[in-house]
């Protein structure tokens, strides 16, 4: 096959493809083994989707609904581009009975739209507005598999995870934050078996690269901004991006640095700084100094200024995102920021203690909500793998026995005893 992104070669029976692939689908979910005519992007789908515990026979679950689903999708960075996509793709949907839908950089539909008959057959099966169709959740499906592996993709038939979706064929492409590259999801068609031409995988491709080119229009560029942006969750070295455009890696001593003056606009004097930064008392000033002079070079000139040290640009961080939506008791919101632990090697003091903070926090909410597709994610990840007490509230929000088998081990593994339904 010339592109193992395209469903179909020219000239396969579509028919007896889907005979194979559910033969190939029945070996794999009875014995963990893949055979042809699998292509390997639908292997490597299977496996992670098996590594997530997804159930053949499961169904998605809608996470947002009503009100949260519109303030949501009314902030989302795609409903500026849903005018286009409506435009480009509305009629092609409803005149051959396909859907448009748009979902985030998580897999969480935001918008289904198309041939009215086609929708309320896809509703059966929760393919609506608010419902998480990400892979970790869904297992193979184009618009999930789209943004986990973050290139566009085609999904036929039987190549889908879950039984229920078999009947369907879609095509999706990524669409990303044309200044900072950012993912912020995809756009997918849906329907029948004709989709698999290769034409539709190039239709959504195309689609999603007039998205970007409009968003760039519609949005001003960075460099007319005056502000850092900061990413330092789920890495151990933050990466800044600088008004004009530059991405900067920092060291971790850097990173520390510009975490905690980020959140003291206020300044913080020496002394406070090397509390902050050192276990070690007999580090000096001179050392401080030292660290804080390479990053001033770093950074570059008009950012950081001493007596007492501040940033003298506003900085925006993943870190204060999710906070600000934890704050806010938008649980769902700041899962889906959390990418990770802050800095997860920093052995400063005062990162360990934001780190701890931020987790536990997060944590607790999720706990709260008890909302198994969250519960779900973060139990996955691998900061929650050996969390006991997400994996106990998981349990009893979803009993399935991959959980309760996990959970046990767990038990055993951690001496908390047995876990009784």
């Amino acid at each position: 096959m010339t592109d193992p992104w395209v469903a179909l070669e020219p000239g396969t029976d579509p028919s007896e493809r889907v005979r194979a692939l559910r033969r190939a689908h029945e070996r794999f979910t009875a014995a963990g083994t893949v055979v042809r005519p699998v292509r390997p992007v639908v292997a490597a789908s299977w496996r992670r989707s098996a590594g997530a515990r997804v159930s053949p026979d499961g169904s998605a679950s809608v996470e947002l609904a009503d009100g949260d689903l519109g303030a949501y999708r009314a902030e989302h960075p795609l409903a500026r581009v849903m005018p286009l996509f409506r435009e480009l793709m509305g009629t092609f949907a409803s005149d051959g009975e396909h859907l448009l839908a748009v979902c985030d950089a998580h897999g969480r539909l935001l918008w289904v739209e198309g041939h009215a008959a086609t929708r309320r057959q896809a509703g059966r099966m929760n393919f609506v507005p608010g419902a998480r169709w990400s892979e970790s959740a869904m297992g193979t499906n184009a618009p999930g598999t789209a943004v986990a592996v973050d290139r566009p993709v085609q999904v036929f038939a039987a190549e889908h995870f879950i039984r229920e979706v078999q009947p369907w064929t879609c095509a999706a492409a990524p669409v990303h934050d044309p200044h900072s590259g950012r993912l912020l999801g995809a756009v997918d068609i849906t329907g029948g078996d004709g989709l698999a031409h290769p034409h539709s995988l190039a239709f959504v491709q195309a689609v999603a690269r007039a998205a970007e080119s409009q968003l760039a229009l519609l949005a001003p560029p960075p460099a007319e901004e005056t502000g850092l942006r900061l990413s330092v969750l789920g890495r151990d070295e933050a990466l800044l991006l600088t008004p004009a455009g530059h991405k900067i890696r920092l060291g971790r001593r850097h990173s520390e640095l510009l975490v905690l003056l980020s959140r003291h606009p206020e300044g913080l004097t020496g002394d406070e700084l090397l509390c902050c930064l050192y276990e070690d008392e007999s580090v000096t000033p001179v050392t401080l100094r030292a660290e804080l002079a390479r990053l001033r070079r770093v950074v570059g000139p008009g950012v950081l200024e001493s007596r007492p040290y501040r940033l003298a640009v506003p900085v925006e961080s993943d870190l204060a995102v999710v906070e600000r939506r934890l704050g806010s008791g938008a649980v769902t919101a700041a899962a889906s920021a959390y990418t990770g632990p802050l800095l997860p090697q920093s052995q400063a003091p005062a990162v360990a203690r934001i780190r701890r903070r931020l987790s536990d926090g997060l944590r607790a909410a999720l706990i709260a909500r008890g909302d198994p597709d969250l519960l779900a994610d973060w139990a996955h990840a691998p900061w929650g793998e050996d969390d006991l007490d997400v994996w106990r509230a998981l349990a009893a929000a979803r009993p399935a026995p991959a959980v309760l088998s996990r959970l046990a081990a767990l038990d055993a593994e951690q001496g908390a005893g047995s876990y009784a339904t």
